[in-house]
């Protein structure tokens, strides 16, 4: 059946589906389409959104794109990248911007903002989220400046004649809070109608599964978070549970008690068809002394599939009648670089060579792949799941060992580590009165005491223009920090400052405790260091529960660090963080004394040498470390 439409063209950004969702979600159906498609996709068409992506609309290699589609009558915006496809094609001149922007900006008025059909209902100045290294340097002759912010002049354009938008900045985030609005006011301009209702996804999602599966049983991997419990309960619905099996496999990389926990609410939420598989020593034989995050992760996923196939031959189960069942989002699948032109960010496990041999021969089922994390938590209380199970914590397959980070003790990193800590110390050096500037008190008129900045000597991932970067966090020190603690906002200023404002780091954590003889040390994902992560991890979310606040963040990973003043013994850094479908996050602003609390327990244990806060957002950094 014709339907108008939103056309979303995905170059390859980690944001095109939540575009897509987002028109869904204000009532306007809309559709994903590769850059290079044909004039024909545009059939009922009522405008184009083309998305943000990796690639520098400069290099050798970038998205192909037909030139053709905007030779359509129909209005065309672009948001990032897509806001320098418009620019260059009508004569704009693209480049390094001077200033790359990563986190939060105000975008402010011009004299044709008025005028503007984007932002009708909206006063600027309005806060909006960039994540951009690369930016519009020259106007296109015909297009009226709508927009700007502090470091990019060109953020908003319009050509109202050609029907043609472009903005800088991320619409589609929670952190563009007039996002919608701006959404909302380019359909109304494209002249569509609301035909789209959001309660359809379950339907829609319950008949691609019997399509899918056929006369084929599913066989499920069951972590026990939101997505694949939501992916069980799917299933269960459109098959029956006497063609679906549910298999919760203790990895040795789950919380405190955790599979225990996990199979009683399983039990108590009336699914009788799961069983569980006590293969933690597999697990952790498989990721001997690896330290490289990638591999760890491929040595994760590839043993699921090894234990899959161990217990469907233990079990004599038809393989040619079972399919295996994966609770994968699709943000899952583009940081695995799982589009036609995105970047890998990290390897998921559901995506190593094991899963996607079977992907290939059409033996894999993922109910969840199209869907962001809210959509999932939505659908999961549409089917009738108690919050204890919707409202989890995310914890992935891999679980902690992806928390764990490794180090052999043979890679020189001296060099590497003098030249980044240089770079650090000297841009805060050369910054007009930084303290000053940014750390204000939280509590109290005292002032706090801002010792020095620094990196710490172990690296993490994060996402900057949706690219991949593996970096040294930056660390900010203070005196007695409990006694005088710098504002929140202060301290999210500082850290994008610093991360706006070098290359060398894609983080900054402010340090809580440490001893002054830490150092890099020998350290692998075994079980010594598995528990005492889940020691401190059980702390951090006990707090968090008794005070109200597990239910205000969206996950709180706990870090390992191989970073010590005593043999054995490890660095923590907390990451709480607030986010609404994982794409974007702020990290948690904690109630000091709550923090201070956390703090102390964890101290308490003994064998914490230094204790870090992570005060980054996603991006420039992802939420966890590996």
């Amino acid at each position: 059946m014709a339907r108008e439409k939103i056309v979303v063209l995905d170059f390859g950004s980690q944001y095109a589906h939540l575009i897509a969702k987002r028109f869904r979600i204000l009532g306007y159906y809309s559709e994903i389409a590769l850059p290079s498609s044909s004039l024909e996709i545009f059939k009922d068409a009522k405008g184009i959104v083309f998305s943000g992506g990796p690639a520098s609309i400069y290099d050798e290699k970038i998205p192909e794109f037909n030139e053709q589609i905007f030779s359509l009558p129909i209005p065309i915006l672009g948001l990032c990248y897509g806001h320098y496809v418009v620019a260059k094609h009508y004569g704009g001149k693209i480049g390094k911007a001077p200033v790359g922007e990563f986190g939060y900006a105000h975008i402010e008025s011009t004299e044709k903002t008025k005028d503007c059909p984007l932002f009708v209902g909206i006063e600027l100045p309005q806060q909006v989220w960039m994540s951009h290294q690369d930016g519009v340097l020259e106007k296109p002759k015909d297009f009226e400046v709508t927009g700007f912010t502090k470091d990019c002049p060109f953020a908003a354009l319009q050509n109202l004649k050609e029907k043609r938008f472009g903005l800088q900045f991320h619409v589609e985030v929670k952190d563009t809070p007039c996002g919608n609005q701006i959404f909302d006011n380019f359909a109304k301009f494209c002249g569509m109608s609301r035909n789209w209702d959001q309660n359809k996804v379950l339907d829609i999602i319950l008949e691609q599964i019997k399509t899918d599966a056929k006369d084929r049983n599913v066989l499920l991997f069951l972590s026990g978070g939101v997505d694949s419990t939501v992916a069980f309960a799917l299933l269960n619905k459109a098959l029956g549970q006497e063609r679906v099996l549910g298999l919760h496999i203790d990895n040795g990389y789950m919380r405190k008690n955790e599979s225990a926990i996990i199979a009683e609410r399983y039990k108590k939420a009336g699914f009788s068809n799961f069983i569980c598989e006590d293969a933690s020593a597999t697990f952790l034989a498989s990721m001997g002394k690896e330290t490289d995050p990638q591999k760890k992760r491929k040595a994760t996923g590839e043993t699921f599939i090894k234990v899959r196939d161990e217990v469907v031959k233990k079990l004599k189960l038809d393989e040619n009648k079972w399919l295996l069942g994966q609770g994968t989002l699709y943000p899952d699948i583009i940081e695995s670089g799982g589009t036609a032109n995105s970047h890998v960010i990290k390897t998921h496990h559901n995506r190593v060579e094991g899963i996607q041999a079977l992907i290939a021969k059409g033996l894999i089922i993922e109910p969840l792949k199209d869907l962001y994390k809210d959509e999932v938590r939505l659908i999961g209380k549409q089917l009738g799941l108690e919050d204890i199970l919707v409202n989890r914590h995310p914890f992935p397959g891999p679980g902690l060992s992806i928390n764990v980070l490794c180090n052999d003790g043979k890679t020189d990193i001296t060099a590497e580590f003098e030249k980044s800590q240089k770079e650090v110390k000297d841009f805060i050096r050369k910054s007009d009165d930084f303290a000053a500037r940014f750390f204000e008190s939280e509590n109290s008129s005292k002032k706090p005491e801002f010792v020095q900045a620094g990196i710490l000597p172990v690296k993490s991932v994060g996402v900057q223009g949706d690219f991949r970067t593996y970096r040294f966090p930056a660390v900010l020190r203070f005196n007695n920090i409990f006694e005088s603690f710098p504002s929140w906002k202060s301290l999210e200023e500082a850290s994008s400052f610093i991360t706006n404002g070098t290359n060398e780091v894609n983080r900054t954590v402010i340090s809580l405790y440490e001893k002054p003889s830490c150092e890099l040390c020998e350290g692998y994902c075994d079980k010594h260091r598995l528990d005492q992560t889940r020691e401190v991890d059980k702390i951090v979310l006990d707090e968090l529960k008794a005070s109200g606040w597990y239910s205000k963040i969206f996950q709180h990973l706990t870090i390992n660090l191989p970073y010590s003043a005593e043999k054995d013994h490890c660095s923590i850094v907390l990451r709480p963080v607030v986010s609404e479908d994982v794409m974007t996050a702020r990290f948690a602003h904690l109630p000091v004394d709550l923090l201070k609390r956390i703090t102390d327990k964890i101290l308490a244990l003994g064998f914490v040498d230094s204790l870090f806060y992570d005060i980054t957002n996603k991006p420039p950094a992802t939420f966890g470390w590996e």
